[in-house]
């Protein structure tokens, strides 16, 4: 199973996770797959990252800010309607699942605590990252100057085409400067704004990390909803150990 690791997070022994591609298959369970092979995927990875597929702990994805702290009431088969989880509990994989959107993966080191989220363009324009970093703070005493971030690949403002409504909702939000403008089309830089937003939340340039491979143009190695439609899911997911 091929599989992409962080070199950022790489650099922790006592942590697990992944990026995956089109070889470890579709793992949604929403897109119109054979359950059966959705759940034979998820047994696979399990398996390759050496931890109980039941344990492992996704979302149901709203494109919100809604970042939720892992409980004992999540579990595998009933997924959280948010777009970011928290825990610092060992062995509970936590997974992210995208086609295009960025998958974000955090970790603080001194206070072992791990966090997954899901960012397209509403997460981004909601600052889910902030979300995240005021979550791991306020429930672990997470602070900002230990914590490593590592997104996954995405859409590239080389193809995400956006109307001229959201160049304006970005202009309303200051976020204009990751628009481009080509010939009277308007192509929108998510990973331009989710570096910014972590650099402004306090985050150190080399505890920072972002994919420059775009999932379109990709569409090969990555799921991709703008190139395909309807499509997989491939995911981030990071678990302590």
């Amino acid at each position: 199973m091929k599989i992409i690791q962080s070199k950022l997070l790489s650099n922790f022994k006592n942590i697990s996770h992944c990026f995956t591609t089109k070889d470890a298959g579709n793992l949604a369970f929403h897109v119109g797959d054979d359950i059966v092979h959705v759940q034979k995927n998820h047994e696979l990875l399990a398996s390759a990252l050496n931890y109980k597929k039941y344990s492992l702990i996704h979302m149901k994805q709203i494109h919100s800010s809604l970042t939720h702290v892992v409980s004992e009431n999540n579990n595998f088969d009933k997924p959280q309607s948010c777009d970011a989880l928290v825990t610092n509990k060992k062995n509970i994989p936590l997974m992210v699942m995208v086609a295009d959107c960025s998958p974000i993966l955090f970790y603080n080191t001194q206070k072992e605590v791990i966090a997954v989220a899901h960012a397209g363009r509403q997460g981004a324009f909601k600052n889910i990252i902030q979300n995240v970093i005021d979550t791991m703070k306020s429930e672990f005493n997470s602070d900002v100057n230990n914590l490593h971030v590592s997104v996954g690949a995405s859409i590239g403002v080389c193809c995400y085409e956006v109307g001229e409504e959201i160049y304006t909702e970005a202009k309303s939000l200051h976020v204009e400067y990751a628009v481009d403008i080509r010939d009277n089309s308007y192509f929108l830089d998510i990973g331009k704004i989710l570096k910014k937003q972590l650099l402004k939340a306090g985050l150190k340039k080399e505890n920072i990390e972002i994919s420059q491979e775009c999932t379109c143009c990709l569409s090969n190695k990555y799921f991709s909803y703008r190139a395909e439609g309807i499509t997989g899911r491939f995911s981030g997911l990071l678990m302590l150990k």
